[in-house]
């Protein structure tokens, strides 16, 4: 089991730091604003959730992420989204059997390790859009190399799609968590557009 408070909590920290003005801005994932990411993580939260209660919540899934779809009630839905989503992934039953999110069926273990990596981008894209540090624990880098890294082995290449961007090369002695940034087809170096 994984614990996916940090990562959760990092975001919610970074949600203090998000100005109106910047909910246009462009992230680190292409052609997303400020907007869209924030209502992808209010769909992702909702998601792994009932991925991990195995439930299909009211059976009609997150709507497609858009800037447009942006509850205006975010900053005070999405830290309670996300504490919820911690809670549900600390039940023991949540990493056993088969869980479903997004369209994907996986072993529950393997659904638990993608939602941590959802956390962990989207919180460093949230961060770099918004001119704020991020930190990521250990144990959270750790799980997230090593799935990134398993994504970007050239077997991988078509379960990528979607998931991931082209892999942008990395030096092989940069910190772990850059390693981890390239391998999902992300620049570590990334800022925002003058």
């Amino acid at each position: 089991m994984l614990d996916l408070g940090p990562a959760a909590q990092e975001v919610i920290r970074l949600l203090d730091g998000v100005t109106d003005d910047q909910l246009s801005h462009p992230t680190p994932s292409t052609d997303t604003s400020v907007a869209a990411l924030l209502d992808h993580l209010m769909g992702l939260s909702l998601a792994f959730t009932w991925a991990a209660r195995k439930s299909d919540g009211d059976g009609s899934g997150p709507p497609e992420a858009s800037a447009d779809n942006l509850d205006p009630a975010w900053r005070s839905l999405l830290p309670r989204r996300l504490t919820e989503l911690v809670e549900a992934w600390r039940a023991p039953d949540a990493w056993t059997g088969m869980a479903s999110a997004g369209g994907a069926t996986l072993p529950a273990e393997s659904m638990g390790v993608v939602a941590l990596d959802e956390l962990v981008l989207h919180g460093w894209d949230l961060a770099k859009a918004t001119g704020q540090p991020f930190h990521c624990d250990p144990a959270s880098t750790e799980a997230v190399l090593a799935f990134t890294a398993e994504s970007a082995r050239p077997e991988q290449a078509a379960g990528r799609e979607g998931l991931f961007g082209p892999v942008v090369p990395v030096p092989a002695d940069a910190p772990p968590f850059d390693r981890a940034l390239g391998f999902s087809g992300r620049d570590p170096h990334w800022t925002p557009p003058a």
